[in-house]
């Protein structure tokens, strides 16, 4: 697949208007549909809170939760569609300070927070709102209402939908008599830790109406080749099966646009070269996924696939180079503070530490909060509470 520019504007796609084929040049960020999908009360929005496992201290208001879908860029470059969350406090306040909220890991494409009401996702924006704040959450391309697959991990598309999503966002807010401050705040989880770096330096160097406020990643793989991967097939950082299905699912998604194979049997063993691609087809949840799949990633893949994952040429290097830069090429002029679990056997916090490194070598300060001995998915629970306390002071 040919990559261009994700500033790149395509124009000339046909269009019907009136009954008629007509030239159009579709603007990135411009609403398509907005439905309302939650409306909560500040005591029902606590209620909902406890649901989905936050904790509800600090939450003051109640909230509005829109579905967006919204035009954008795919990873080609051509124009295309996605969808997203974007969820107003109840606070009386006309302008509103904006948090990007980009989420983790999912298969599953109604497994986003525009569309299901009880996930941690859903939780997150409610939160954040619940905090005075207009919470803005893209579902990515390929995820929620948009079109095609989920390019999974690929920096440049997780940046080219969340700038879009602001801008829908912004439309949103507009036609509720709202105004979002042009100074964004951004934070995400897991996969989400990597699309916010990847959000927050594209708001730093695109001219726009929106600028970098603040930057705070939650348990992001932010260096799959120098943390990530040596966790999962080498040092033991990574368990076993979650290391299996992150691994497939980049594996399966980066070779869309990279070409690692031809055939799968040529990186996935059998019986799995048969099975594995159409696991990954949106249609999957995680919890499908990984009973489908072995227990370690030596039973997943060939030996000479973790070998080229150990030590990269090709389409496999290209994938690493492209999407591990998020820390290391450029130098952030907003305030970061990074948050990581010593504890998480999933994205290794060894990642968070290869960030901070790498930022402070650019001449940015950047304090990494390790948040103890807790898993994973608590790392949410606890560590967005914290980031929202860290804005509050900003």
């Amino acid at each position: 697949m040919v990559r261009v520019s994700l500033a790149a504007v395509c124009a000339g796609v046909l269009a019907v208007t009136s009954g008629t084929i007509a030239e159009a040049s579709p603007s990135r960020g411009e609403v398509l549909d907005v439905v309302r999908v939650q409306a909560l009360d500040a005591a029902a929005l606590r209620n909902r809170l406890g649901e989905t496992g936050f904790d509800a201290t600090g939450a003051r208001f109640g909230a509005d939760a829109y579905r967006v879908r919204y035009r954008t860029l795919g990873v080609s470059g051509a124009p295309t569609v996605a969808s997203g969350l974007v969820v107003l406090p109840r606070n009386g306040h006309r302008v509103l300070r904006t948090v990007s909220y980009t989420h983790g890991t999912r298969t599953g494409r109604a497994d986003v927070a525009s569309l299901e009401p009880s996930n941690m996702d859903r939780g997150a924006a409610l939160l954040i709102a619940s905090r005075g704040y207009a919470a803005v959450a893209p579902d990515y391309l390929g995820l929620g209402l948009g079109a095609g697959l989920h390019p999974y991990m690929d920096a440049a598309s997780e940046a080219s939908a969340s700038l879009d999503m602001l801008d829908a966002a912004r439309a949103v807010a507009a036609g509720r008599h709202r105004i979002l401050r042009r100074s964004v705040f951004v934070t995400g989880f897991s996969q989400g830790g990597h699309a916010a770096m990847a959000l927050g330096r594209a708001l730093q160097s695109r001219q726009g109406p929106w600028r970098l406020g603040a930057l705070a990643p939650i348990s992001g793989p932010l260096d799959a080749e120098h943390a990530e991967i040596p966790g999962a097939l080498g040092s033991g950082e990574v368990a076993p099966a979650a290391a299996a299905f992150y691994l497939a699912y980049w594996t399966v998604a980066m070779n869309r646009i990279h070409h690692f194979y031809s055939e799968p049997s040529e990186v996935f063993r059998p019986p799995f070269d048969r099975t594995v691609e159409a696991l990954f087809d949106g249609s999957h949840s995680e919890d499908e996924i990984f009973p489908a799949l072995p227990p370690t990633p030596q039973d997943l893949f060939t030996t000479a696939y973790l070998n080229r994952l150990l030590h990269p040429t090709g389409g496999v290097r290209k994938a690493l180079r492209d999407n591990d830069d998020t820390c290391t090429s450029w130098r952030p002029r907003a305030p970061v503070h990074l948050f990581a679990a010593h504890g998480d056997t999933q994205v290794t916090i060894t990642n968070s530490r290869h960030c901070q490194r790498s930022l402070r070598r650019s001449g940015a300060d950047a304090p990494l909060t390790d948040l103890g001995p807790l898993e994973h998915f608590d790392t949410l629970y606890q560590g967005l509470p914290r980031v929202l306390d860290w804005y509050a002071r900003r």
